[in-house]
């Protein structure tokens, strides 16, 4: 993701280090506030995190920082929790640290708390307040029925105590990632990065009785609440609950399931957060482009670790997936990203696409693996360092049609080279699963 900031630290009042960062140079501080789930170093590896600091840092300068007891700040004694004042008095260390005397304040899920006890008691320093996926209480009362039942939380508790740094639980926090087991390991990881299961456990039962309704009349700086529409907790009800009782609150909603706003229609939320704050929308840009798409697949994945063994069959799949890379480098295609046993590519042209197909096919049968692969052109949309739209979704059906080691392509394809040295031969018209009407598409011949 490129060079990353350098990481400082500030001593807080009882002697604690708090890690910190600041990225951009823009006209005003914009502090980032992510609560119990962050390690200022561990997020820049990922790309969707990373892109959402990026965008933020391109209109502000911005302040990032791990609270006491996450991350690359210090970790607290056994069953030790701060107060929701101490880790807003974090905010305050960090800000006269990088010598920003007054800042916008962009927070999410239980950041928001942190947030809100901070605008509260310190709106001299708070430029404006963006609250995303926050509620002011977790529990539900006479006057608050917007939360869950205390049996309800107590469960919650348990399960994070259980499940903390798992992929169940990176499940339940970004359900849009539910059929990407990749980023879901990377989300297990980065939670036992963040803190260990018991210390969790312990903030989220600071979070569970944590109420914070008293503070927001006394909010008087400009604000936004964004919240996701089907997120389950807390639900969209505490949102609009915020909005109301913060006095000029505008109140959005945002599509999706994810408890961060990073990782599930990022753009919506960014786009937003920098209207919101600078007073400009910001302008559109054309992300769409012409490509080749490539996607290979090993054969019988599953029966070939059985065969092998765990140790040998780690072993080809280094070995295959560094030769994928080479013959990418060597045809000048562009990796995408792995897709479990295979990877997704783009070339800016067909021709070297079907060419770097079969060298990866000879390649992977000198391993004593077979592949298969298939290959579509047509205009693609460009989402960070990932890509999507109809093109893509038509690739991965095409190889998912293909027979072992073979290179299978669509007419676009074969029109797009007429005239090459490349042979195919027709393997008819097919259904493409979820894809309007019947293809016809041709295997390359060796």
């Amino acid at each position: 993701m490129g060079v990353e900031p350098t990481t400082s630290y500030a001593p807080a009042a009882d002697g604690s280090q708090i890690a910190y960062q600041t990225v951009g140079d823009g006209p005003f501080d914009l502090v980032f506030l992510t609560g119990g789930l962050s390690h200022i170093d561990v997020r820049w590896e990922q790309p969707s995190l990373a892109r959402c600091l990026q965008r933020l840092a391109s209109f502000s300068r911005l302040i990032i920082f791990d609270r006491r007891g996450v991350g690359a700040s210090d970790r607290l004694p056994s069953k030790r929790v701060p107060s929701w004042e101490e880790w807003a008095e974090d905010l305050t260390v960090v800000m006269d640290a990088v010598g920003s005397r007054v800042a916008a304040i962009c927070a999410e899920s239980d950041g928001g708390q942190v947030a809100l006890t901070f605008a509260a008691t310190d709106p001299n320093r708070t430029k404006a307040l963006v609250l995303c996926n926050t509620t002011a209480q977790a529990v539900n009362s006479a006057e608050y029925p917007y939360g869950i039942s205390q049996e309800a939380g107590d469960f919650l508790v348990a399960f994070r105590e259980q499940s903390w740094g798992t992929e169940a639980y990176a499940q339940a926090l970004v359900p849009s990632l539910n059929n990407d087991p990749l980023q879901l390991a990377w989300f297990a990881k980065y939670m036992r990065a963040t803190c260990s299961p018991r210390s969790a456990a312990e903030q989220m039962k600071a979070e569970i009785h944590m109420n914070v309704g008293s503070v927001l009349p006394a909010v008087r700086v400009p604000t936004l609440v964004l919240h996701r529409r089907d997120l389950l907790f807390p639900p969209i009800d505490a949102g609009r609950h915020l909005a109301e009782h913060i006095t000029g609150a505008k109140f959005v909603e945002l599509p999706g399931t994810d408890s961060l706003a990073e990782t599930q229609y990022a753009d919506i939320f960014l786009d937003g957060v920098q209207e919101f704050l600078t007073g400009v929308r910001p302008v559109v840009v054309d992300d769409r482009f012409f490509s080749t798409v490539m996607f290979t697949d090993i054969v019988d994945s599953t029966r070939l670790a059985l065969e092998f063994g765990d140790r040998i069959w780690h072993e080809r799949l280094d070995a295959h997936d560094a030769m994928v890379r080479r013959e990418l480098t060597a045809f000048r295609g562009t990796e995408i990203r792995t897709t479990g046993d295979g990877f997704l590519a783009t070339f800016d042209g067909p021709g070297r696409a079907i060419q770097c197909a079969c060298a990866i096919r000879s390649g992977a049968r000198q391993l004593g693996i077979g592949v298969r692969i298939g290959l579509h052109a047509g205009e693609i949309e460009a989402r960070g360092d990932d890509i999507g739209g109809i093109t893509v979704n038509i690739g991965a059906r095409v190889a998912a049609l293909a027979e072992p080691d073979q290179v299978l392509v669509s007419r676009t394809v074969t029109d797009l080279v007429a005239g090459s040295a490349l042979t195919f031969s027709d393997h008819g018209e097919q259904d493409l699963k979820g894809v309007p009407g019947r293809w016809h598409l041709f295997a390359v011949v060796d």
